[in-house]
Parts: structure tokens; C-alpha cells; sequence
């Protein structure tokens, strides 16, 4: 049996999915600590079931790339669903650290259509003149997860121990696998196959998506590379404590939606292209600001919301339209065009994120630079590669 819905019911639901996907990572977060009493094993492999699910997310993400580009992506996207609540079950049943380990990369894997498939969709849903408000308004939705799922995985430890993640995640997965399959016919699906790409080659090959392409990954890249190693910083070398650092998120996430949520009228009213590259400068200027501050040495929280704001800001600003830049720049390959993407921006944060943990304990400074210098790369991206796109509002 099917149902017809509307496109804000459409969008709500594809929204549904891709939370999933990211609160793989932080609902389970707070159970982290107490996998090797549980199940046996040490704390560095308890920390391989966080590397395990990126790993597996990102294979799943140039998976359902390819087979969103061959493939019925209404189907995929239910089998994509269904699978990661099989795979969130069997995890809270491992009987080991090394099966939750092998599991979690399952998870990863499966829970990553749902980020392949959203754009397409979303571009499909709306007209072109509004699809970049709702790129806004679902990167607006996802922002609040890293913020809210932690909190939610620490309440659940306590109701009951660390399988209970899992559990909700495999019940959202299924309730999200039935509401898909049951709205399957209000999903835009893949009409006949792409004319102009036909690998992931041929549009890396295409000047204007690896210039927002890889534009849009390294911004999204420096924001999460901060976020990541803020916590060690704040609780360990300045002994802040983490409330510190969800102060620091609210206020950043705030000011992120609220832009996001004016990044198409401002580029509506203004110019795509102008909006993408004054916000890749602010954002520059965010970071280079909160180097200078935190290399001579200021620590103060009073400063540092501020500069962290502007940063978001300015990300907010480019984010939305960026994306959907890139997207179009895939000519219709949106599946394997959103599957770069969202693959570079895991790589370039893992990257970046690896290279400042060695001086982690100094302070704010390596933070900031390994952060700075994403943003200046996607500056340059912007200025350097050439882009034969015409304004995305004729597009």
C-alpha cells in the first residue's frame, strides 16, 4: 500500500534519514566509556567502534553513490534504512568488542544512503529557485544533532546500559524504512540515467563541481576539525568543563541556522557566486581571527563565542548554496555527485582532525590553524579553479 504526501512531509522524512545517519556517531558517544567493562577489550578499541562507523560510512557513501546512479533510489533508500536498523540490533547484542567493532562498520555502511539520496531528492521536490532554501533548512535540522544526540545517549546509558542506543537507533530505522516504503510514490525518483556522467571520474573531472565540490568540503571540513577537538582542549588542557563547550556549540549552531535559513534570499538578492565567496572569506576571517587570539595566548570564553559565531555565520552563508552548486554541477548525477562530497568532507575532517591531535594538549592555537588553513584552501578552490557555471539562480 502507498500513500501520497506532501513535499514538506517528503522533506521531513528525508530529513528523518539523515539524522539517523549522524546520530549513529554521537547517540552513541556517551556509551563509549563503558564498552570495555561490558564487553571485554581496552579503551583504544572501544574508540575503534567510532572508527569503525566512519570507515563503514564512508565506503557506504561511494557505494549508494553507484548504485543511486543505476538504480531505483526510492528502493534503495528503504533497503538502506532496514539494513542499518539490522545492523543497530545486532550491535546491541555483540558479545564482543571486536563483533561491535565489525558491526559498527555495517552500521556506518548501511546508515549512509539516506546522506546519498537527500539532495536528489530535495532537487526533485522543488523548483530550482527554492531547492537551496531547503539544502538550508536540512543542513539546519542536522546541525542540531551533535548537540542534542549526545545529550539524549547519556540519559538513555542510565534508563538501560549501553545497548540501548542501539535500540532506539534500530527502532527510528525501522519506523523510517515503513514511512518511506509506505511514501515511496512522493519520492522524485531516477527517471533514466545521467547523459552526461557516467563515473565518479568524469564528474571529478568537471571544473565547476570540483570547485564547489571541494569548496563546500573543506569549509564544512574546518567548522567540524574545530568541533572535534574542542572538547579535549576545553576539558583537558584548559580544564574548562564541557558545559563550556555546549556554550560554545549553542551559540555557533544558533547563528549557523539563522543564516542558513537567509543564504538563498541573500544569494537571490545579491548573487550566488558573490555569496559563496563573501562567505568563504568570513569564514577565513573567523578562523584567522580565533589564531590570532588564541596565539597570543587569550583564553577567555567572553572572546573566543564571538569569533566561533563568526565562523558559523559565514559558514551558514555559503553552506546551503554551496552545496547545492555542487550538485548541480553533477548535471543530474546527483547521487554520486552528493556521495564526493559528503566523502571529502569525512576525509578532510579526519585528515585535519588527525594532524592537530599530536599538539592538542598546547592549547586553542593548533585547533585554529589546522582550521585556518581548510578555510584559506577553500577559499582558493574558489578563486583558483575555474568555473564556467553560469549563477545558480538561472539555474
Amino acid at each position: 500500500m502507498t500513500v501520497n504526501a506532501s513535499p514538506t512531509v517528503m522533506f521531513l522524512l528525508i530529513s528523518f534519514g539523515t539524522v539517523l545517519g549522524i546520530a549513529g556517531t554521537d547517540l552513541v558517544l556517551p556509551a563509549i566509556p563503558a564498552m570495555p567493562t561490558a564487553l571485554g577489550g581496552t579503551t583504544a578499541l572501544a574508540q575503534m567502534v567510532l572508527a569503525a562507523y566512519a570507515g563503514g560510512t564512508l565506503v557506504g557513501l561511494l557505494a549508494f553513490g553507484e548504485l543511486g546512479a543505476r538504480y531505483s533510489r526510492r528502493k534503495l533508500l528503504v533497503w538502506s534504512l532496514g539494513l542499518f536498523a539490522v545492523a543497530s540490533l545486532l550491535s546491541a547484542y555483540a558479545p564482543t568488542l571486536e563483533w561491535l567493532v565489525i558491526l559498527r562498520f555495517a552500521q556506518g555502511a548501511f546508515g549512509s544512503g539516506p546522506a546519498v539520496f537527500a539532495p536528489g531528492f530535495i532537487h526533485g521536490l522543488y523548483p530550482a529557485d527554492k531547492a537551496p532554501s531547503m539544502f538550508g533548512r536540512l543542513g539546519s535540522i542536522e546541525s542540531l544533532t551533535p548537540a542534542l544526540a549526545p545529550i539524549a545517549g547519556a540519559y538513555l546509558m542510565t534508563v538501560g546500559g549501553w545497548q540501548t542506543s542501539f535500540l532506539m537507533l534500530a527502532g527510528l530505522a525501522i519506523l523510517g524504512a515503513v514511512g518511506s516504503w509506505a511514501y515511496r510514490q512522493s519520492l522524485p525518483d531516477r527517471l533514466e540515467a545521467p547523459e552526461v556522467h557516467q563515473s565518479y571520474m568524469s564528474i571529478i573531472r568537471n571544473g565547476d563541481f570540483l570547485r564547489h565540490g571541494l569548496s563546500q568540503a573543506l569549509s564544512l571540513g574546518s567548522i567540524l576539525i574545530f568541533v572535534f577537538g574542542a572538547p579535549a582542549v576545553m576539558t583537558g588542557t584548559l580544564g574548562m568543563t564541557i558545559g563550556d563547550f555546549i556554550l560554545l556549540q549553542v551559540f555557533g549552531i544558533a547563528l549557523f541556522i539563522l543564516a542558513s535559513n537567509a543564504s538563498n534570499a541573500l544569494a537571490r538578492r545579491f548573487g550566488t557566486e558573490r555569496m559563496i565567496m563573501i562567505g568563504t572569506g568570513g569564514l577565513v576571517l573567523g578562523f584567522f581571527l580565533i589564531l590570532l587570539y588564541t596565539s597570543l595566548g587569550g583564553p577567555s570564553l567572553s572572546v573566543l563565542v564571538p569569533l566561533w559565531m563568526t565562523a558559523n555565520g559565514a559558514f551558514g552563508i555559503r553552506g546551503p548554496i554551496g552545496f547545492h552548486q555542487a550538485i548541480v554541477a553533477s548535471r543530474g548525477d546527483h547521487s554520486r555527485g552528493a556521495a564526493l562530497v559528503v566523502a571529502a568532507i569525512l576525509g578532510i575532517t579526519a585528515g585535519g582532525t588527525a594532524a592537530a591531535a599530536p599538539f592538542i594538549n598546547i592549547g586553542w592555537w593548533p585547533l585554529a590553524l589546522a582550521s585556518s588553513l581548510a578555510a584559506l584552501l577553500a577559499l582558493l578552490c574558489l578563486t583558483l579553479i575555474g568555473s564556467t557555471a553560469k549563477e545558480a539562480g538561472d539555474c
